[in-house]
């Protein structure tokens, strides 16, 4: 147990029997009344918004999480097997923990992984991929007036908007976080 006065941004507390992830902590004074701290919670699991004010000496949990790589090996029912590349031991992973970054993972990616105990509470893809296409439509010429994109599909069955330029066979960037793309790899 710690005081409410030790817990920073990025914590990870133990808040009515639930996983928490503090975004903001404020200690607030306000003119003649006692100090307190204002938080801003996140909830783990559900992504659902929690705001808390604690007392200075109230006694909270922040839970100890450690966050490694892993290597993405293959699909499994609702589970994602990853191998830990120090110990080599797997992992069996929720898919709800990736969200919709999931539709761009392919096998022997590395992924980041948060623990609590036991039990992952976080997984995240890397900021971008570089996968390839394997179908787009044709451009048509003369549509290019403003910056017009196409539809089109990369290797892992996602569909993502291209500029015209792309063509299949092309291997392109793409943000995992929003699902556009960034950028041609050449």
């Amino acid at each position: 147990m710690a005081k409410a006065s030790e817990v920073k941004s990025g914590n990870v507390l133990r808040f009515n029997g639930e996983l928490v992830s503090v975004e903001e902590y404020i200690h607030r004074t306000p003119g003649n009344l006692r100090a307190f701290y204002q938080a801003r919670m996140r909830n783990v699991k559900t992504g659902k918004i929690v705001e808390y004010r604690f007392r200075t000496d109230e006694e909270v949990t922040i839970c100890r999480v450690e966050t490694n790589d892993y290597q993405y090996l293959y699909e499994d029912g609702d589970y994602l097997v990853v191998m830990d590349n120090n110990t080599f031991e797997q992992y069996n992973i929720p898919k709800l923990l990736f969200g919709n970054s999931i539709k761009f993972l392919k096998e022997g990616m590395n992924v980041t992984i948060a623990f609590e105990s036991d039990e992952p509470i976080v997984a995240q893809l890397p900021n971008s991929v570089e996968l390839e296409i394997t179908y787009s439509e044709p451009a048509v010429k003369g549509d290019t007036s403003t910056s017009a994109q196409k539809y089109a599909t990369v290797e892992t069955g996602a569909e993502i908007r291209v500029p015209l330029f792309i063509n299949q066979g092309d291997k392109v960037k793409v943000d995992t976080k929003t699902g556009e793309y960034m950028e041609r790899v050449k």
